[in-house]
């Protein structure tokens, strides 16, 4: 096993070799803003990861397109079916917010990764 980065580059690994299809897998993105006890929802989004060539500093560069200041993000996969269509990836990130918004101890069923790609937990207060 070639030894990867971060965790992230692990999770990804680990996520392209559980796609069936092997054309990809669509992945659900939340900026997560820490601190002061406090566990806030700032931005989401979807992507297509489609080949093998992502990795942390190049996820890094497309996040810090939201143009915000964020300490951790929460990953997950769209769907077991490998990549999903952008309306209903759309429908499942709006799904996934919500949801969040109301429960943020769904934050342990992601990959949960601070700014170097490193995996976090999240503790009962």
């Amino acid at each position: 096993m070639t030894p990867h980065a971060t965790d992230f580059d692990e999770w990804l690994a680990e996520t392209w070799e559980q796609t069936a299809s092997g054309d990809g897998f669509t992945m659900l993105l939340v900026l997560i803003g820490l601190g002061s006890g406090r566990v806030d929802i700032l931005r989401s989004a979807h992507l297509h990861v489609i080949g093998d060539d992502l990795d942390w500093p190049g996820l890094v560069a497309h996040l810090e397109g939201a143009q915000v200041s964020w300490d951790a993000v929460a990953l997950y996969r769209a769907g077991r079916e490998g990549l999903v269509p952008d309306d209903l990836a759309g429908s499942r990130l709006a799904s996934l917010v919500k949801a969040l918004q109301g429960d943020r101890t769904l934050l342990r069923d992601a990959e949960f990764l601070n700014r170097d790609g490193l995996r976090l937990r999240l503790d009962e207060a």
